[in-house]
Formats: C-alpha cells, structure tokens, sequence
C-alpha cells in the first residue's frame, strides 16, 4: 500500500467517524413531530446533513457504511424506539444507510454542484427503506383515522405517516445543501 492511499484512507476513516459523531450528536437536537407513534417516531433535525457531505465526498459505499453505523449506534443512543428487531434493521440501520446513495453524486475535482441533489437522492432513499418499516412492520399498527383520514391502506398510512417528518428534513437538507456548496469546495480533496 502506498503512502499516498494509506493517508487517504486514514482521511476517510477520520471524517467518516467525525461525521458519525456529529450526526449522533445532532440527532439530540430535534422538533418532534406531533403526528409520531405513540410519543416515539419521526422529528425534524439535521443528521443527515454530515451523513450527505460525507457520502459526496467519499461515494456511496462509503456513504452506506457510514449511514449503517450512524443509524445503528442513533438506535442504542439516542433514545431508539422499535417494535421488533425487524423494525430496528429498517428503521435505524437501513433507513440511514440509504442516506448514502447520496455519493452517488460524488464530488469530482471539488465540485459540489450536485450536493442538493445529492441530499435529495439520499433522503429520498432513507424515506423509501421508512416506507417499506411502514407497510411491512407497523401495519398492524395503523389507526382507523390519521391526519383526519380514514385509514384503509397500509400503503397510504406509511406515505402520509412518514412523509410528515420526512418531507420537512428533505427541504431542510436540500436547503443546507445548497447553502454549503461553496465552503464544501473548500475542503481538501477527497480523491
């Protein structure tokens, strides 16, 4: 291994750990969102923006590895709820991992251009691996009513449910995003 590739990897493993960090330290910042389960579930906050920035930067392996132990250690630390090991996997572990498909858009040469698009393919996918906990794991938890509806679909529960903390911390990342793109480029590369 060249000298050249040993710093780089020590890099990514000191800013994938910094961003883990962060991101679990920010996950104690927060809004609730009043529509949750049972007190537990969705709320507004900015996790996902050092999991992006990190996933641009390094790409999307690197990315869903970092997401995988962010959302792991988010569950044992920072009051995780599930209600089976099934919800766990999906709604800590999968669902922030996903946030990685971010690096699919990674920064060459310095070029944060894409970092909003990028954060909307990575909450994007974190909100699909939500859905999927939604209609497989919590169905049998759907109310008769939410959001003044009447419930009949799994389906459109874990849309509505889900959308509600999800759609305002896309925006938010998105807007983030868009706002680091400058001082992002500023950064040391990456490559």
């Amino acid at each position: 291994m060249s000298n050249t590739s040993t710093h780089s990897s020590t890099r990514r493993l000191a800013e994938g750990g910094i961003c883990i960090a962060l991101a679990l330290v920010l996950s104690y910042i927060k809004i609730p969102i009043g529509l949750s389960f049972g007190g537990f579930g969705g709320s507004i906050n900015l996790v996902m923006i050092p999991l992006i920035l990190f996933a641009v930067r390094w790409g999307a392996p690197w990315g869903l590895l970092a997401g995988l132990a962010f959302g792991t250690l988010k569950y044992f630390f920072a009051e995780g709820f599930a209600v089976s090991w099934v919800s766990i996997i999906f709604d800590y572990s999968l669902a922030y991992a996903a946030v990685g498909f971010a690096g699919l858009l990674r920064a060459k040469n310095n070029n944060y251009s894409k970092l909003p698009i990028a954060a909307l393919v990575g909450c994007f996918g974190r909100f699909i691996i939500h859905f999927i906990s939604g209609v497989t794991v919590y169905a049998q938890y759907m109310p008769e009513e939410f959001m003044g509806m009447t419930m009949t679909s799994p389906v459109t529960y874990s849309i509505l449910y889900n959308g509600t903390y999800m759609l305002p911390n896309t925006i938010l990342a998105v807007i983030i995003c868009a706002l680091l793109m400058k001082q992002a480029a500023k950064l040391p590369s990456a490559e």
